[in-house]
């Protein structure tokens, strides 16, 4: 439950701005609000490693009980937070400059959203230390810190935020320094958190080979989702504005069941990991069978919940009639989306928690051809509705090829 409610929380920070530019009398506002917000989820979706690397290997070392393994792991990955964020700071024009020419805003957008940028790239450190820290928890079977921090972080945003811009007259630049104050708040208060033992760490590199390796699997693996979800939204794009508005919407049906589901793969990760390191094969397959029977009841209720309101729950969304006369044809699609989706999610934590990241990655590849051949095939003939069908059996591939990974390999190692 604290990493579902960690999960619901993530995307408020992007609201909050988006609310307080909302009320600033120009339209252009919002727009940069979203076109920073993009870029940066986009950057930070690709260093996602970090968290998950960092789980698995922690959640392992609690299994053995290796109190100098743990320390260390937190240690090797913060190093590579520090590292990237600099990176990113130092190579802030650029990246910059392509994301906007990639996205392509507007003339007055532009401008305002590259003011964004600027101040919140400043956050990287912030933002890829929790990602650090966040993942030693949960490997930790500590979910609770994460969402003390990721509310306190929300909080602190929206105070600092409304202060400098209401209170100080600032636009764009304010909003973006409250996100960037928020973000270091966070960091300072994950690293307060920290047990003292865990400050003082022996020298030693630790296992920087698999560290490596399992980082570079989930890294290649997060570019070929990204790379499935650039796709989808262009081809969106390319059918007009009304139905990229659609599939953005539909897209918001998809984002909540992950959410949700994601809080069930952090305990994959968790309790999955530490058993498996410390090699009690009984409960880790327990673990794995009652991730299934809770992501079995996840399904039917979002199933349920889907074609009972998912109309209603998309008018709430959005008022333009356009949409949401042609949502109707569409929204049919977000039923099958828990259904063709819970077991990827599911099998993501079990993996991450065992660092098994090289299925995960040939998982993701297996999946991202099926779409791309989906893409083809139906796409000139269907539509967006060969569109939608594409995304779906991206999602029910990738959860059968770990099936039969995990069936076919794994669960053999461990009996």
């Amino acid at each position: 439950m604290p990493a579902i409610v960690t999960n619901i929380t993530v995307p408020l920070l992007g609201l909050v701005d988006t609310a307080i530019v909302g009320h600033m009398g120009d339209a252009a506002y919002i727009g940069a609000i979203a076109v920073g917000s993009m870029i940066f989820n986009l950057v930070y979706w690709v260093f996602g490693f970090l968290r998950m690397g960092t789980s698995g290997l922690t959640a392992q070392a609690y299994g053995r009980q290796d109190e100098l393994a743990m320390r260390r792991i937190l240690r090797q990955s913060l190093k590579w937070a520090g590292g990237i964020a600099l990176l990113l700071i130092l190579l802030q024009w650029p990246l910059c400059e392509v994301m906007l020419a990639v996205i392509g805003p507007t003339a007055d957008v532009r401008p305002l959203a590259a003011t964004y940028f600027y101040y919140v790239v400043w956050g990287a450190p912030a933002s890829l230390g929790l990602f650090a820290l966040t993942g030693w928890y949960i490997g930790m079977q500590n979910t609770r810190y994460p969402m003390y921090i990721s509310i306190l972080q929300n909080v602190t945003n929206i105070i600092v935020s409304l202060l400098l811009v209401y209170g100080l007259g600032m636009k764009v630049e304010g909003v973006a320094l409250g996100t960037v104050i928020a973000q270091y708040v966070g960091l300072l208060t994950g690293i307060v958190l920290l047990p003292k033992g865990v400050r003082k760490i022996e020298p030693g590199g630790g296992d920087v080979e698999s560290f490596f390796r399992i980082n570079r699997d989930i890294f290649l693996r997060t570019l070929f989702l990204v790379g499935v979800n650039l796709c989808f939204t262009a081809i969106g794009a390319r059918q007009g504005a009304t139905i990229l508005a659609v599939n953005t919407l539909l897209m918001q049906l998809y984002l909540l069941f992950s959410y949700v589901m994601d809080g069930f793969a952090y305990a994959g990760e968790a309790l999955g990991g530490r058993y498996w390191g410390a090699h009690k094969w009984e409960p880790f397959m327990a673990t794995v069978r009652r991730l299934f029977v809770w992501g079995a009841m996840m399904t039917a209720l979002f199933t349920a919940v889907y074609v009972l309101g998912g109309e209603s729950f998309l008018r709430l969304l959005t008022d333009e009639p356009s949409v949401v006369e042609a949502s109707r044809d569409f929204v049919w699609w977000a039923y099958l989306i828990p259904v063709a989706g819970v077991s990827a999610f599911v099998w993501d934590g079990v993996f991450i928690g065992i660092t098994a990241s090289r299925g995960m990655l040939l998982s993701a590849i297996i999946a991202a051809a099926t779409f791309f051949a989906g893409v083809f095939v139906f796409v000139p003939s269907l539509g967006n509705h060969g569109l939608m069908l594409s995304m779906l059996l991206f999602l029910l591939m990738r959860g059968v090829v770990q099936t039969w990974l995990f069936c076919n390999r794994i669960a053999k190692n461990a009996i």
